[in-house]
């Protein structure tokens, strides 16, 4: 199911059945100073998307959708 949340000023999408998708919620919401996490919104919103890792190398890619919001991704190795 597709869940949203607001973090640091942006509606963020993403969905609850991915796993390890909570990893990246976690990184850029508790990790991540909030000045820092606005990096990877601003470039997902400049070039349509925004790849990062966490500190255990979990990948995700954020997305810029049409409608201003973002979506967040687990990818694999």
């Amino acid at each position: 199911m597709i869940q949203q949340t607001y973090l640091n000023g942006y509606y963020l999408k993403y969905e609850d059945s991915e796993t390890g998708i909570n990893y990246g919620l976690d990184y850029l919401r508790y990790k991540l100073q909030p000045a820092e996490s606005v990096v990877f919104f601003n470039q997902a919103k400049a070039a349509g998307q925004a790849q990062f890792e966490d500190d255990y190398d979990r990948q995700f890619t954020l997305m810029y959708n049409s409608d201003g919001t973002f979506t967040l991704l687990k990818r694999d190795y």
